[in-house]
């Protein structure tokens, strides 16, 4: 399977803990954790866009939800430091 074209980030502040939790179950079950409320993963745009809305619909009034998509070169310019990697680029999905 070919990679999709861009690297989505998802980034949320949820007040409520069952809600946040049930929001970071979601995201894992397509999407790397990178930090507490920060998921990572090469997704197509339909398959983020279907993942956003379910993420959507588990926010509150006060909560917010961010999706960055990250084109390639955009990845290529991007800079991790520490212990932080980047996603490399790859031509397969593994699931």
């Amino acid at each position: 399977m070919a990679r999709p074209d861009h690297l989505f980030v998802f980034a949320y502040d949820v007040a409520r803990d069952t809600s946040r939790a049930k929001l970071a179950t979601l995201l894992d079950e397509s999407l790397d954790r990178v930090q507490l409320s920060v998921f990572e993963g090469r997704l197509s745009l339909a398959a983020a866009r279907r993942l956003a809305r379910r993420a959507e619909a588990l926010l509150g009034p006060d909560d917010s939800l961010r999706v960055y998509a990250i084109t390639e070169a955009g990845r290529r310019a991007s800079m991790a430091f520490g212990r932080a990697q980047l996603p490399e680029a790859h031509d397969f999905l593994l699931f």
